[in-house]
């Protein structure tokens, strides 16, 4: 089965998650997550990202920086964020940091995940 995985360029700690928020607030054109950026606001999930979720036919997994390098080291050399498709356990990149930079909105990375995710199967 596939599985799309969000990997953020932030450490999954209290103490980073502060740092961040501080960080979005003081500074927000210097804040390096972009997948952070476009998915959730200054303290919670974008409404029209949690939404696209809910719908969404797919698993996905999310996994900050420490965590995506504990779990899958041989991947440690690539640039977060990205967004990762995982098919009978091989790995590729389906949206890179570069790509993620130039996102200008949720609702754009909405519809490129789109492309990626079958129809979901309302017959009934």
């Amino acid at each position: 089965m596939n599985t799309l995985l969000f990997v953020y360029n932030a450490g999954s700690s209290k103490w980073q998650l502060a740092l961040d928020i501080a960080h979005k607030v003081l500074s927000p054109s210097t804040y390096p997550c972009k997948l952070c950026d476009l998915t959730h606001g200054i303290l919670k999930i974008r409404p029209q990202w949690q939404a696209f979720l809910e719908q969404l036919n797919l698993p996905v997994q999310f996994l900050h920086s420490d965590e995506f390098q504990t779990a899958y080291p041989e991947w440690k050399e690539l640039q977060l964020p990205a967004v990762l498709l995982q098919t009978n356990g091989k790995m590729e990149v389906v949206i890179d940091h570069y790509q993620l930079e130039k996102m200008p909105t949720v609702e754009a990375l909405i519809q490129r995940i789109k492309v990626l995710s079958p129809p979901s199967n309302s017959a009934g």
